[in-house]
């Protein structure tokens, strides 16, 4: 990822998954495995849903899954290549 998307996204990622995700994400790197760190499939869908309203965003469905929510790093990819 580069340093321009982590800048920028890396803090407002962190942000939804600290109010919509359940579990603690303030000492979780970048890269770290979320559901590893208490990420649940329903939380999944409210952190989802609230990506979508911050980042003007729609997760079609070939990025619903676990590969696009397992980091902080691949969520920001992900609103990187929807955002483009």
């Amino acid at each position: 990822m580069s340093e321009n998307v982590s800048s920028t996204l890396v803090p407002e990622i962190r942000a939804v998954l600290a109010q919509h995700g359940r579990f603690p994400v303030e000492n979780l790197a970048e890269g770290d495995d979320l559901y590893n760190a208490g990420l649940t499939s329903l939380a999944t869908v409210a952190v989802m849903l609230a990506l979508e309203d911050k980042f003007n965003v729609e997760f079609p469905d070939n990025l619903i899954g676990r590969r696009t929510f397992k980091s902080i790093e691949s969520i920001a990819e992900a609103i990187t290549k929807l955002a483009a």
